[in-house]
């Protein structure tokens, strides 16, 4: 049955289902406010599995818009170390409580931010020069972060931001890479017990909120700015890891 839910944890979930469908074909990075809302409003693992499932959806339309603009040799790049994070991430999530992971994934994050923009400033290159430590350095992150929190968003947008991707190159690859890393994830997510049957029916009633954002993105992203678009990406970035900090 549909869990019973005030109307206002609707509301937010609402909120939160369009945050997603916009962070997928629009503004990088905003997927970790979704990620607090609803980890506000639904116990931990149950709003892990949720959230899940409504962004491999939201991958869906992501990809079939932008999948012209995928930089694959980026993609075969980070495979590896992804595949190894989200591993560790399993493994992590047997031992660490919920505070744990949000305040090692805020510091993390900020880590990432305080790096990239750094790095970018002093070389103009992805990680001054060293592609494959930059892809083996933040596709752990970015996989570690996804599994035990869906937050690998910010680390990935911190990455291809500074690979210097044009807006729809970037929205792109970033499409593709989390279309795959989600779906690699449901076998560990339903093993773990965080993809439940009341949790598939609140996915139900929130998917055409994301269809719908996912389709109001494309049309912002048509109209962006660049550098309205790299100074987006940062700031949500920066909200998501601050909020990992102090809640």
């Amino acid at each position: 049955m549909l869990p019973e839910l005030a109307w206002w944890a609707w509301a937010l979930l609402g909120v939160a289902a369009v945050v997603v469908g916009l962070s997928k074909t629009a503004v990088p990075g905003a997927g970790t406010i979704a990620v607090a809302i609803f980890a506000a409003v639904l116990p931990a693992k149950q709003s892990t599995g949720v959230l899940l499932l409504l962004l491999i959806v939201a991958d869906v339309f992501a990809v079939t818009m932008y999948r012209r603009h995928a930089d694959w040799k980026t993609l075969l790049r980070l495979a590896p170390a992804v595949v190894a994070g989200v591993l560790v991430g399993v493994v992590f999530l047997w031992f660490a409580d919920d505070l744990w992971v949000k305040r090692t994934i805020g510091v993390i994050l900020l880590a990432v931010i305080a790096l990239t923009l750094w790095r970018r400033r002093v070389s103009g290159t992805v990680a001054g020069g060293s592609h494959r430590v930059a892809a083996a350095t933040y596709g752990t992150l970015g996989g570690f972060t996804t599994m035990v929190a869906n937050a690998a968003g910010p680390v990935m947008s911190m990455y291809f931001l500074a690979a210097r991707f044009e807006v729809k190159a970037f929205l792109g690859t970033a499409a593709w890479f989390f279309a795959i890393v989600n779906l690699f994830k449901v076998p560990f997510s339903i093993g773990i017990g965080i993809i439940t049957a009341p949790g598939l029916l609140i996915d139900l009633v929130l998917v055409p909120l994301v269809v719908v954002a996912a389709f109001a993105g494309r049309w912002l992203a048509d109209r962006m700015p660049q550098s309205v678009f790299e100074k987006l990406v940062i700031a949500f970035t920066i909200v998501g890891a601050v909020y990992l900090l102090v809640v």
